[in-house]
């Protein structure tokens, strides 16, 4: 297909841009939604269509989006200095100043911050830090990464198989050999019927224990784990389980990473999701809402206990990582910007208020419709996940594509969401920015949408 002056954005879309996430010739053949213009929790396509945000881009824009004052501030370093780099102990004034408001607002004592560019590349650097580490202190065979499965940490070639999701092992020849996954803390699916709370907290850290035993504590370097489990499907863990959790990776020496990257910078309505949820980290990993998506950025929070380590291991020599775009000028200048924003408007209150409002309306529409097996969330973070049958519990089959018909349903109906890909469950993520207004217009078109396509089921 020709490229001339009459083809329309969409075909040049098609044409060249190569789509993460998406089925390569369904996209070459139909093209897809061409976003060109968002101001707070709404979006415009390219033929002027409008519609309401309930994902924040993917997690991730919580100021909302057109906000002037991030752009004046990446204009004005851009002016002032474009870029700089990191290597050699060269620096520039933004990443530092950055990095001592990230230090002060993070939910344990961190030491230093490392900059990068996305959540992946951040648990990847974590995996260098992690194995440097273990070989300084001497234990040259502790070099294993547990994770847990429908977790996500990312998609490099380490990272996609952390992540707990089949879709992105498969064809890629991954994990990699050193990975480990122990079970995620779904009720739904995961407890035996009758189960307590305190009761799969520990059939949990049991098998967590059982799996370290199984592989060799000496072998076992550090867990990785996400407060809410996001792309998996929304799943906050049962009260006390990261406390038990700790319990079992101190006794062994195993490091835990807090993967913050979604709930980092408010979504929880707190600073960081370690914080409700007992958490005390060796390693932070944050990325989105630290400039709220307007920038690339991302950090890796490391402890005095792993920094003294790794210091120490390398007195004069240099360290042997980093990237030509670490510690960006303009990006931590966007990040400033972005944390002015959420502490001077209360932000970050503001996601916790609205978060009771959207779990309330979310229970109010899905609960009692017969096609909902649960829904589920914490702050502004919700789901609402879809089975065939509540009593007894089954799910869909997967090839029916239930979750996916949701989503595609809300956007008939003027809604982003986002059908999450280890089960038939659409996710709510938006803008801190949000009113009340709009939530009650995003639930409700989501439930329109819901009992559509559970009619067409029961017509098939």
């Amino acid at each position: 297909m020709p490229v001339t002056r009459d083809s329309s954005i969409e075909d040049v879309d098609r044409k060249y841009v190569f789509h993460p996430f998406t089925a390569p010739r369904v996209h070459e053949a139909a093209g897809g939604l061409m976003i060109v213009r968002g101001r707070g929790c709404t979006l415009w396509d390219s033929r002027g269509n409008e519609y309401l945000d309930a994902m924040a881009g993917l997690w991730c824009v919580n100021v909302g989006y057109g906000r002037r004052e991030i752009a004046e501030a990446v204009a004005a370093q851009i002016e002032r200095l474009s870029y700089y780099h990191g290597f050699s102990s060269m620096a520039t004034d933004t990443p530092a100043l950055l990095a001592e408001r990230v230090i002060g607002l993070a939910p344990v004592p961190m030491a230093k911050v490392f900059f990068g560019n996305s959540g992946s590349d951040a648990n990847d650097t974590f995996a260098k830090l992690i194995w440097y580490y273990q070989n300084a202190l001497g234990r040259p065979e502790k070099k294993k990464l547990l994770a847990r499965t429908r977790g996500y940490h990312g998609v490099t070639v380490l990272t996609s198989g952390l992540t707990g999701l089949e879709g992105l092992h498969a064809g890629f020849d991954l994990p990699l050999p050193m990975i480990r996954h122990t079970r995620a803390p779904h009720r739904l699916w995961e407890a035996e019927p009758g189960m307590s709370d305190a009761e799969f907290v520990r059939a949990l850290a049991d098998d967590l224990e059982k799996l370290i035993l199984r592989e060799g504590p000496e072998t076992v370097a550090a867990f990785y784990a996400e407060p809410v489990q996001a792309a998996g499907g929304v799943i906050v863990p049962p009260e006390g389980y990261f406390p038990a959790i700790q319990e079992v990776l101190r006794r062994h020496e195993v490091l835990l990473v807090a993967d913050e990257v979604v709930c980092g910078f408010g979504r929880l309505g707190y600073w960081f999701g370690s914080q409700p949820l007992g958490i005390e980290p060796d390693l932070i990993t944050v990325a989105k809402g630290i400039t709220s998506a307007y920038v690339p950025l991302s950090g890796c929070l490391v402890s005095e206990r792993v920094w003294s380590v790794i210091a120490d291991a390398s007195p004069n020599g240099a360290f042997g990582h980093g990237f030509t775009y670490t510690a960006h000028p303009v990006a931590a200048a966007a990040g400033l910007a972005n944390l002015d924003l959420l502490e001077d408007e209360r932000l970050v209150d503001q996601a916790g208020e609205r978060g009771r409002t959207l779990q309330s309306r979310l229970h109010e529409a899905f609960d009692e419709l017969p096609i909902v097996g649960e829904v589920r969330g914490y702050g502004l973070l919700g789901a609402v996940e879809f089975v065939a049958s509540r009593a007894p519990l089954q799910p869909f089959d997967r090839s029916l594509g239930v979750g996916a018909r949701v989503a595609a349903r809300c956007l008939e109906h003027g809604l982003i969401t986002r059908a999450l890909p280890a089960s038939d469950t659409i996710a709510f993520s938006p803008p801190f920015v949000v009113s009340e207004d709009e939530l009650d217009q995003m639930v409700g078109r989501a439930r329109a949408a819901a009992v559509e396509v559970a009619a067409e089921l029961d017509r098939a």
